[in-house]
């Protein structure tokens, strides 16, 4: 950033040096920086259109009052972003921390009331981000499928540009146009691409062994510079390259992106039969330590696997070994696993760091390069979600073994709503829903008086789940819960085991437990007489939330009975005067 590029050039020097300071002490890595950087530009190109003489804009002076130009450039920044976003209160904090680094220095004044506007609210809200769906079973199996492709096809292409490097000669010495020479003076740094440039004749003059590495695309005034790009991704490895190593390294630890770039040969340890490998998570300042398998048949391996090998150790190995002449040339120690290599201006080589957004090396370009097609956004950073929702399933939902890299919170803010994981949790409730309702709406068991009689047979009890004694139980009407019996009151699929039932006699109707037996048959019939009253007194909606299982079952138990079973049942409740058997709870409900 240049201060003077803006007309308030004081200020915008005195930002950038509490910038330069900030992300030197605090050793933010280049995106952050950016980011800070470009807060101190929208606010300086703020001050120039709306301060009066922003020439003469300092926070050393009291005019012009910046003050009220940081708090009605604070108010405007949510009309330039899309609602909700976060950008507009993470553009005010980094101005607020900026200029709060500059009133505790002893020997930089700031003056006027900015140093209140630091100790108070912000005044924005924090806002909110969309969070991306995981991708697809078959997303990610395409995506695995083409990375390793592309890895096989990178590996290929750089050591035959390697071997046929070793072939050449000193160009000076074998000539310029033998494309194994100019191969040779780049992997041995003899000659700068710049030098090799200036020595090539016109076009026409090449040979066709050297117009070869020509792109086809290669418009006519950068022949040169396409030829001498061709060239070093023979030799190293291109930002797009590098693609597939993320992805696959992702899909093999389930780590985010920014985490598997970030990656250097420090973080690497290797063992006998494991790899351990240091991760650093910027936001949470943290630097998880995990370990991964070595696969032993990767050691007998010659040729390359037909189907994708998700091992960390392999990737790294590989990574490493392609990495490592690329650090070897720029004096980089330890080694970065992703590192890239292009020519620039013309003829000059620059190695940097990967770059997941670079120009026409992005993910969407890689993904449409390799013909795969997923849902929209194509974002790498639904990989790492797609690694979540796999862990979830493997770990059954259980969040404290899901959540080993994070927080429970973040997993519950940043992972848990995906749809693969929503539709996990329905079939949990519904399968736990269903599994309660089979056992508790499963209706009695119905046993006429020849199947009473047959109880006596030994096979009869283990048949029906009754002991011995509790089948003296139930004859002598020990068992006896009014409307049925009970095959086990204290294990009712209404309470919890060990407790009597606490509903019966009112839901033994939906109850397996419940063992109907003839003589039950009176009392049915009160009860059938009285859930009809009840029908009549409260309103569908509330009977059949309460009532309508329990009848429907009650009025087949009794349509099992013959109508003469059924007559002799009402004269037995007109000799006896017998009445419903209810607890005092039941009538209060029915009589409120």
């Amino acid at each position: 950033m240049n201060p003077a590029d803006f007309m308030c050039s004081t200020l915008a020097g005195e930002l950038g040096d509490e910038w330069v300071e900030l992300v030197e002490a605090m050793d933010y890595k280049l995106g952050t920086a950016r980011q800070f950087r470009n807060t101190v530009r929208e606010f300086c190109t703020f001050v120039d259109g709306n301060v009066s003489r922003p020439h003469k804009a300092t926070m050393a002076h009291a005019e012009p009052d910046l003050h009220s130009a940081v708090t009605e450039w604070i108010k405007g920044l949510p009309a330039s972003y899309a609602a909700g976003s976060r950008a507009p209160a993470w553009h005010a904090g980094r101005l607020r921390q900026l200029i709060e680094r500059r009133i505790e220095h002893p020997e930089r004044a700031v003056v006027g009331h900015l140093t209140g506007w630091v100790k108070g609210a912000l005044g924005l809200r924090r806002g909110k981000t969309e969070e991306l769906d995981e991708f697809t079973r078959a997303e990610k199996l395409a995506l695995v499928k083409a990375a390793w492709a592309d890895l096989v096809a990178v590996d290929a292409r750089i050591k035959e540009g390697w071997a046929l490097a070793e072939r050449g000669v000193d160009p000076a010495v074998g000539g310029w146009l033998e494309p194994a020479n100019l191969l040779w003076a780049i992997a041995h740094d003899a000659w700068s691409t710049w030098e090799i440039s200036r020595r090539l004749p016109r076009r026409a003059e090449w040979p066709p062994s050297l117009a070869a590495f020509l792109p086809d695309n290669a418009p006519p005034g950068l022949v040169r510079q396409m030829l001498l790009g061709s060239l070093v991704r023979r030799l190293f490895l291109h930002n797009m390259d590098l693609h597939c190593f993320r992805i696959l390294l992702m899909a093999a630890t389930g780590h985010a992106s920014e985490e598997v770039s970030g990656l250097d040969e420090n973080d690497i340890e290797f063992g006998p039969k494991s790899v351990m490998i240091d991760f650093t998570k910027n936001r949470a300042d943290a630097e998880p330590r995990r370990s991964y398998g070595i696969d032993a048949s990767l050691s007998q391996a010659i040729l390359h696997p037909a189907r994708p090998r998700l091992d960390p150790a392999d990737l790294i190995r590989r990574l490493l070994d392609l990495s490592r002449p690329l650090a070897e040339r720029q004096g980089l120690d330890p080694v970065p696993l992703f590192l890239r290599a292009s020519v620039i201006n013309g003829s000059v080589i620059q190695i940097k760091p990967f770059l997941g957004h670079l120009q026409n090396a992005k993910f969407t370009t890689w993904l449409a390069l390799h013909g795969v097609s997923v849902s929209e956004p194509a974002d790498i950073r639904r990989l790492r979600k797609s690694g979540k929702v796999e862990k979830a399933i493997a770990f059954k939902g259980r969040v404290s073994d899901i959540a080993d890299d994070h927080s429970v919170e973040t997993f519950h803010g940043h992972y848990a709503h995906g749809t693969t994981l929503r539709v996990i949790a329905g079939n949990v409730v519904t399968a736990a829903q269903q599994r309660w309702f089979t056992q508790a709406l499963e209706g009695p068991t119905i046993l006429t008086e020849e199947a009473v009689e047959s109880l006596d047979a030994p096979e009869a009890g283990p048949a029906m789940g009754l002991s011995a004694q509790e089948i003296d139980d139930l004859r002598s009407g020990q068992l006896d819960m009014g409307v049925s019996g009970c095959k086990n009151p204290r294990q009712s699929p209404w309470g919890k085991p060990g407790e009597l039932c606490p509903v019966a006699p009112l839901r033994c109707f939906e109850c397996r437990n419940a063992l109907v037996l003839p003589s039950n048959l009176p009392q049915m019939l009160l009860f059938a007489d009285h859930l009809e009253r009840l029908q009549m007194r409260l309103t569908p909606q509330h009977f059949d939330a309460n009532w309508k299982q329990s009848r429907a079952n009650l009025l087949a138990a009794i349509d099992a009975r013959s109508d003469a079973e059924i007559a002799q049942a009402h004269q037995q409740i007109a000799d006896d005067e017998l009445t419903l058997h209810l607890p005092l709870s039941a009538h209060v409900e029915f009589d409120s």
